[in-house]
């Protein structure tokens, strides 16, 4: 369908908002917005801050569309390592567990990769329960706090652990981004007072539910990943950190000892 508007008026609207990739984004809600109007609405909604994921109602993410709502984590770029790391390790057969999913834009990308994954994931927050239930299917999806969450009848049989818990400090919570701190869920991103809380968490219940050999893999922050590493080890895993320049992404891999 052919989308309404004028590209170089919604390109200089998006750019006067200090959007920098104003082109790239005009594109996209010309081909979302069914008439001027809604163009303009959704033009009006990106100037004020709000994430564009939300104003077009998804997220592409390793080369998937992901739904995503208000509230909901967006998925990032710099995420894409710690699908790949776990894409690498995902065996045919493997019961996968997306912790913290969100969205569960991981889950979907392994899933994508691996087919014939078992495939489960969890989140707190029922907004993001409610959008990864979009993405994975309902009976994938489980709202509950961490392992909390999870089926029992798994204890003890995942492959593999993929987490991307909130690694923010609080402190740093209000040095980020306009569209992460005002329209992203507090939940998804505070991380405690040294954005570690939830990796610790973590790391001390995921042997119950790691197979022998199982691997948990966190997302985490170049500068806190020796602290993330350290907290594996000390949860009995065998550590070590792989990170991508490319991608600007640490993740920390723990392997059941």
């Amino acid at each position: 369908m052919a989308s309404p508007g004028s590209s170089a008026l919604i390109v200089a609207r998006l750019r006067a908002a200090g959007c920098v990739f104003a082109e790239d984004e005009a594109r996209l809600i010309r081909a979302a917005a069914r008439t001027t109007g809604e163009a303009d609405a959704m033009v009006e909604r990106r100037a004020a801050g709000e994430p564009l994921e939300y104003i077009l109602g998804w997220a592409e993410f390793c080369g998937l569309r992901v739904a995503v709502e208000p509230g909901v984590f967006v998925p990032r770029r710099r995420t894409g390592l710690l699908v790949r790391e776990g894409v690498k390790r995902c065996g045919p057969g493997s019961t996968v567990v997306d912790l913290c999913c969100g969205s569960g834009a991981v889950g979907m990308a392994v899933a994508a990769a691996h087919p014939e994954a078992r495939l489960y994931a969890a989140d707190v927050d029922p907004v993001a329960v409610r959008c990864a239930r979009r993405n994975l299917g309902a009976d994938r999806v489980f709202e509950g706090d961490l392992f909390d969450a999870l089926p029992p009848d798994i204890k003890g049989t995942v492959h593999l652990l993929v987490v991307n818990a909130p690694y923010v400090p609080t402190s740093a919570i209000d040095t980020m981004p306009r569209e992460a701190r005002l329209h992203e869920t507090r939940t998804a991103l505070d991380g405690g007072a040294d954005g570690l809380e939830v990796h610790r968490r973590v790391a001390e219940g995921a042997t119950d539910w790691l197979a022998a050999g199982g691997l948990l893999l966190i997302e985490t922050s170049r500068a806190q990943a020796p602290g993330t590493a350290a907290i594996l080890d000390r949860a009995g895993f065998a550590a070590r950190v792989v990170t991508s320049a490319a991608l600007g992404a640490t993740v920390a891999i723990g392997t059941v000892r």
